[in-house]
């Protein structure tokens, strides 16, 4: 009977029958399953259901302000937690590909020469005290046969981490968007309340000068001139505060455009046209597959669930195939010959026998660990259903307050003038006027935040909805107007 040594074409067939049974080995563990959130039909104070939503606006199309557009660009550009969180992104990519290394065979080298009395390639060896010299060099491969799918767990597991950190990125860059226009609108609303605050100790500082004129004159009462000019005072002890106020928000913007403290350029304020009036918030459904923290959220459940797979192979054996090629000779003269050629396959398995429960302490951390991700995951995407119900009622909350306060100030600003003119011509008495101006002033201000309140929280809202964190360069926007010069225009 003759016999051969299997040839080119056999050894083709083991391999691909090895490979058969790789790809034909099941994954051990769950497979993942995205959890079922009962979001509701409609958020809360919407009349109906409408695919169209506030969020599918692009941010440059939210905040039609050029001077604003400009300060974003210039934040995701040079922003430090946006580009913390890129660095972040190329770690868990770096991750990623360090796992799916294992899919594909390990080739390392080794060299040794060696010259000693009982030994023999570096390890002691009897050889009746002769000295001799020893050289190797191969090559060593080996190739882990992913049988139970431990590599492609831990191929899942990274995936998923790398595609949350890329979610993670979305969410600061989403946040570092709302943050800019916040502070920017607070610098609007802050201009607005110096200039009240100026035009009212501007007024302040007419009626000390009308009732100091009219005390020369012996026809008011030095009580009068001393009322008028603490009620200036008080006027005038607003301006540090709002002016501090100011500064720390200029600082605390530019921080955000990654500059040093200092003032920062912005239009004159325009409630009313800033934002667009028609804000549909679309379906809920929807919220959840656009939001970046509650798809990082699912994606850190999706590598917790793979995590569990990885746990349970570690139970099973390892099973790898070996090979080695290379020179090994006990003298050196012979090592470039034919008879100092060595070679060698094989397989190896390696699995646990007794772990004094370490492996199943570790299944059930994994467990545990996933059972957190889920609670985790169906928490957030309650909370970003609670954020777009709550903007949504503030909106329309803000709006009625707004409404009444723009009248009350109407009707007091007409009591003001009112009473001057009665004082100016005798017929009614300083009190009524200082009533009235200092029921003003106040009333200004409160009108001017809820104004700043409807600004912030239609950005609160397209932030809720998960809007903004797309890449302006894949939309093709329309080329900015230039910018003004340097100061308020």
């Amino acid at each position: 009977m003759n016999r051969r040594l299997p040839g080119n074409h056999e050894f083709a067939c083991l391999i691909l029958a090895l490979l058969g049974v790789w790809f034909a080995g099941c994954a051990v563990g769950p497979d993942y399953r995205r959890p079922v959130i009962h979001s509701p039909a409609v958020f809360r104070d919407e009349n109906a259901a409408t695919n169209k939503s506030f969020a599918d606006l692009d941010w440059w199309q939210v905040y039609q302000d050029n001077i604003l557009q400009a300060l974003i660009r210039e934040a995701l550009t040079n922003n430090y937690d946006l580009s913390i969180a890129m660095t972040r992104v190329e770690q868990a990519r770096a991750v990623a590909m360090q796992a799916r290394s294992q899919f594909v065979p390990s080739v390392d080298y080794e060299g040794l020469v060696n010259r000693g009395r009982n030994v023999l390639l570096g390890t002691a060896f009897p050889n009746n005290a002769t000295t001799v010299s020893s050289a190797a060099a191969t090559l060593n491969l080996f190739w882990e046969v992913d049988l139970w799918g431990r590599v492609r767990r831990l191929n899942e597991s990274a995936r998923a981490q790398f595609l949350a950190s890329e979610e993670a990125r979305r969410g600061v860059r989403l946040s570092l968007l709302s943050a800019v226009a916040v502070d920017y609108f607070r610098l609007q609303e802050l201009d607005q309340e110096l200039e009240i605050a100026n035009r009212n100790t501007n007024s302040f500082g007419e009626s000390l000068r009308i009732f100091t004129r009219r005390l020369e004159e012996g026809t008011a009462s030095a009580l009068e001139t001393s009322r008028a000019e603490a009620a200036l005072a008080d006027a005038m002890a607003a301006r540090p505060a709002i002016l501090q106020q100011i500064s720390e928000t200029e600082n605390e913007l530019s921080i955000l455009l990654g500059r040093n403290p200092g003032p920062i350029d912005r239009a004159s304020v325009r409630f009313g046209d800033t934002l667009p009036p028609e804000v549909p918030a679309g379906l809920p459904s929807a919220l959840l597959e656009r939001r970046p923290d509650v798809r990082e959220s699912e994606q850190r459940l999706r590598s917790a669930n793979a995590q569990v797979g990885e746990s349970v192979a570690e139970f099973f054996p390892r099973i790898g195939l070996t090979a080695l090629l290379g020179k090994v000779s006990t003298q050196l003269s012979a090592f470039t010959l034919g008879s100092a050629n060595a070679w060698a396959v094989g397989t190896e398995a390696t699995g646990p026998l007794f772990e004094g429960g370490r492996l199943v302490g570790q299944h059930r951390q994994a467990r545990a660990v996933r059972d957190e991700a889920r609670l985790r995951y169906r928490q957030t995407a309650l909370t970003a259903l609670r954020e777009v119900s709550d903007a949504l009622v503030s909106r329309e909350r803000l709006e009625e307050i707004r409404v009444q306060q723009a009248r009350e100030v109407k009707a007091l600003g007409r009591a003001v003038r009112l009473s001057t003119e009665r004082y100016l011509a005798g017929k009614a008495s300083y009190y009524e006027v200082l009533e009235a101006q200092q029921q003003l002033f106040p009333l200004e201000l409160n009108l001017a935040r809820t104004q700043r309140d409807q600004l912030l929280v239609v950005v609160s809202l397209y932030k809720a909805l998960g809007g903004g964190w797309e890449d302006e360069t894949k939309s093709n926007p329309p080329k900015p107007a230039p910018l003004p010069p340097s100061g308020l225009p």
